[in-house]
C-alpha cells in the first residue's frame, strides 16, 4: 500500500508528492498566479512537465546566457535535461504533473524572489 500524498508548502504555491520508484518520483506543482519558481538547472535530475490546468511561461536553455521562453497550456508536456536553466512562472494559477529521476536535492539556483540560495 502506498503512502497518502504529501503536500510540501512553497513560497510560489505547494507540490504534493503522489509517487514515488526506485527510478522516479511523481509531483503536483501548484504555482499561484504571478509567482515564479527560482531560475535554475540541476546537475542529475531530469524533469518532464505536463501542464494540467492554468497558463505557465516556461524560460529554459542550456545556459543562462541561451535561454528562450514558451508558453504552455493544459496537455502541453516540456522535458527539462539535467544541466539545463529553467523557470516557471505562473501567468494565471497552473497546475503541473513533474515526473523526474529521483535526485530531489540537486537544485541550483541562479536567482530566486524568495531569498532561497
Amino acid at each position: 500500500m502506498s503512502a497518502p500524498p504529501r503536500i510540501v508548502p512553497k513560497p510560489w504555491g505547494h507540490e504534493e508528492l503522489w509517487a514515488t520508484g526506485p527510478g522516479y518520483v511523481g509531483k503536483i506543482l501548484l504555482i499561484r498566479e504571478g509567482h515564479r519558481l527560482s531560475l535554475q538547472h540541476h546537475e542529475r535530475k531530469v524533469e518532464t512537465l505536463r501542464v494540467l490546468r492554468g497558463e505557465v511561461a516556461c524560460t529554459l536553455g542550456p545556459s543562462t546566457e541561451a535561454l528562450s521562453e514558451r508558453l504552455l497550456g493544459p496537455g502541453d508536456v516540456v522535458h527539462l535535461p539535467a544541466g539545463w536553466v529553467h523557470r516557471l512562472r505562473a501567468i494565471t494559477e497552473v497546475e503541473i504533473v513533474e515526473v523526474s529521476t529521483p535526485e530531489l536535492d540537486d537544485v541550483v539556483r541562479h536567482a530566486d524572489d524568495y531569498g532561497r540560495q
